[in-house]
C-alpha cells in the first residue's frame, strides 16, 4: 500500500532545491523517485508562496498544500542503502556480479525490490559504467584466445603452500561459446597444449586463431607484421589454420575474450573461490563442471544459451580436426659427421642422413616420436625417434656401397664367404668367432683371414688355416706368419715331429720322468 511521504522529506527536498540541487541528484540522495521529486518541485514552485517561507510551514499544513503520495518506505529503503555498500566493498573482487548480491539481498530482507529496481537504486546511487560498441562476428571465422590476470591455485598437500597456476580462455565470438582450462604456466607447451584441448571441445577448426601478443605465441610484437612462434606457426599448419595476433596496446582488438575472462571470474573463479584443490586434474575437472553450466545459461535477450547457439549456428563453418593430434616440435642444428651420421644432442644419439650431405650443416626437427632432418628447408631423412643413449639409428638407404657392405656384416656373412676358401678356413673362422661373447669383435680379423687368398691363393690358405688349427694358433698374424714363411708348404707331420724332438742331450746327472713314479 501506498505510503503518504514524510513532511520531513518534503522539506529536506526545499533545502536541496534551494541549495541548486538537480531534482536527479535531490532524489539520489534521499531515496525517492525522481518522477516523485519532478513532482513535488512542480508543485512547490506552483505555490503562491515563496519556496523559502515553506520551510517555516507546519507539518499539517505542509501535507495539505503538498498532498501526493509515493510508494517509499524509508525502513525498506533504508535497508537497501546499507545493503549497497556491503555490495559496494567487494565490488573489486574477480567475478562480481550484481545478480549474486541479488539473491544475498533477497534472502537477508522480508521485503526485497524487484532485481529491476534493486539495480535502478543502485544506479542512481552510484554512476554508471559506459558501454563500448557492439561488434558482429562471421560465424567459424575465429577463436580468441588470452589468459586470465588472476590466477587460480593449488595447494601442496605436504606444506599447504599455494601454488598459483595460469587460466587458459579461449571463444568462439558468433556464439560466444566458451572454453575454459587451468595449467601450470603460459609457456609453448601449456599453452599449445591447451590450445588443442580447445579446438577438440568445438570440434572443428576456425580459419583464424586470434591471440593476444604473449611470449608463447609472438616471438616480436609490431603493429603491422608480428613475428609468430615458430611451434605456433606448426600448430596453424596442423591445423589448417592461420594466426592473427592483435595490436599491441588495443584491448578493443580483444574485447570479447576479455569480456569472456571476466565472465569466467563471475561463472568460475567466484564459486570456487572456497574450494580447495591438490592436482590440476581435480581443479579442471570442476572447471568443466561449472562451465557446461556457464554455456547452457541462456541469453536474456537471444532466448538462447551459447551451446544452443554453436550447435545450430557456428559448428558447421568449422573446419574437420586433423586426423592425428598435434605434437610439439622442437630445433637444433648438426653437422654430418665424415660417416653419414648427425649427432642428436637431446638423447646423444646418432641419426644417419645420406652420404652424399656429408660435412653439411642441417636442422634438426623433433617432436617426443619422430626425428627429420633438414637440409635448405628439404627435408633429407626421417627416423622415428629412439629414447635410448647413445646409439646408430641407420636407414640402409643413406648408406653408400661400401657403409652397405659393412652394415651386412654377421656371422653367418663371414662363415659363407670361408666356406668358398675351404673346409680349414671355416674352422679357423668358427674357432675365432666363438671366441668372443660379443662376436662383432672377430669381424675384422675373420674378414681379414679371408682377404688372405687374394695373395696366397685359397689353397695356401685352407693349409695355412690346417695348421693353425693344429696349433691352436687361430688368428689373423698367426696364419699371415704361416704364409710369409712357406709354412704352410712343408710337411706338417715331419715338422710338427721334428719340433718335439728333445734339445736337451741325454746325461746320467738328468733324471726323467721315472724318477718321479
Amino acid at each position: 500500500m501506498a505510503n503518504r511521504i514524510d513532511p520531513m522529506d518534503i522539506k529536506q527536498i526545499i533545502t536541496l532545491h534551494l541549495d541548486g540541487v538537480s531534482n536527479r541528484k535531490i532524489a539520489a540522495t534521499l531515496g525517492v523517485a525522481r518522477n516523485t521529486i519532478n513532482t513535488y518541485i512542480r508543485l512547490i514552485k506552483a505555490c503562491e508562496q515563496p519556496v523559502a517561507a515553506l520551510l517555516d510551514y507546519s507539518e499539517e499544513r505542509l501535507k495539505e498544500l503538498l498532498p501526493t503520495k509515493t510508494t517509499i518506505d524509508n525502513a525498506r529503503y533504508d535497508a537497501l542503502m546499507r545493503f549497497f555498500e556491503k555490495v559496494n566493498e567487494a565490488r573489486n573482487h574477480p567475478g562480481f556480479t550484481f545478480h549474486y548480491h541479488y539473491h544475498e539481498y533477497i534472502k537477508e530482507v522480508s521485503n526485497p525490490y524487484s532485481y529491476t529496481q534493486f539495480m535502478e537504486h543502485y544506479h542512481r546511487k552510484y554512476d554508471k559504467i559506459k558501454g563500448s560498441m557492439k561488434l558482429e562476428h562471421e560465424a567459424g571465422k575465429e577463436v580468441f584466445i588470452d589468459y586470465a590476470g588472476k590466477h587460480l591455485y593449488l595447494t601442496d598437500k605436504e606444506t599447504g603452500e599455494l601454488v598459483p597456476v595460469e587460466v587458459f580462455v579461449a571463444i568462439l565470438p558468433n556464439s560466444q561459446y566458451t572454453y575454459v582450462e587451468a595449467c601450470m604456466s603460459q609457456k609453448r607447451e601449456d599453452m599449445l597444449s591447451c590450445m588443442g584441448h580447445a579446438l577438440s571441445f568445438y570440434g572443428g577448426v576456425p580459419k583464424a586463431i586470434v591471440s593476444d601478443n604473449l611470449k608463447s605465441a609472438v616471438t616480436r610484437a609490431s603493429k603491422y607484421e608480428p613475428t609468430i612462434n615458430r611451434s605456433f606457426k606448426d600448430f596453424a599448419r596442423h591445423y589448417n589454420c592461420v594466426i592473427n595476433p592483435t595490436r599491441g596496446y588495443a584491448p578493443q582488438d580483444k574485447a570479447l575474450v576479455e569480456n569472456a575472462v571476466q565472465l569466467a571470474y563471475q561463472r568460475i573463479y567466484y564459486p570456487m573461490r572456497n574450494m580447495t584443490f591438490f592436482t590440476l586434474e581435480e581443479l579442471n575437472k570442476q572447471i568443466r563442471r561449472l562451465l557446461e553450466g556457464y554455456n547452457d545459461m541462456l541469453f536474456s535477450r537471444k532466448e538462447a544459451s551459447r551451446k544452443e547457439l554453436f550447435q545450430s549456428i557456428e559448428r558447421q563453418y568449422l573446419k574437420p580436426l586433423p586426423a592425428t593430434l598435434f605434437e610439439l616440435k622442437d630445433y637444433c642444428r648438426a653437422k654430418v659427421q665424415k660417416m653419414g651420421y648427425v649427432y642428436f644432442s637431446p638423447d646423444k644419439s646418432y641419426y644417419s642422413v645420406p652420404y652424399r650431405y656429408i660435412g653439411k650443416h642441417t636442422q634438426i626437427q623433433y617432436t617426443a616420436s619422430s626425428v627429420e632432418v633438414y637440409y635448405k628447408h628439404e627435408r633429407i631423412a626421417l627416423h622415428k625417434r629412439n629414447a635410448s643413449k647413445g646409439i646408430y639409428i641407420t636407414n640402409k638407404d643413406h648408406l653408400n656401397s661400401n657403409h652397405k657392405h659393412y652394415i651386412s656384416w654377421s656371422p653367418d656373412y663371414f662363415r659363407n664367404k670361408a666356406v668358398e676358401q675351404g673346409s680349414n678356413v671355416l674352422d679357423c673362422i668358427n674357432v675365432l668367432l666363438a671366441r668372443y661373447d660379443y662376436p662383432e669383435v672377430a669381424y675384422k680379423s675373420s674378414m681379414g683371414i679371408i682377404q688372405l687368398h687374394k695373395e696366397y691363393g685359397s689353397e695356401r690358405l685352407d693349409n695355412a688355416c690346417k695348421r693353425a688349427l693344429a696349433l691352436n694358433c687361430c688368428s689373423y698374424k698367426r696364419i699371415k706368419n704361416i704364409l710369409e714363411n712357406n709354412l704352410d708348404k712343408q710337411d706338417f707331420t715331419s715338422a710338427h715331429m721334428s719340433n718335439n724332438k728333445p734339445h736337451i742331450p741325454p746325461h746320467d746327472n738328468i733324471r726323467g720322468a721315472w724318477a718321479y713314479q
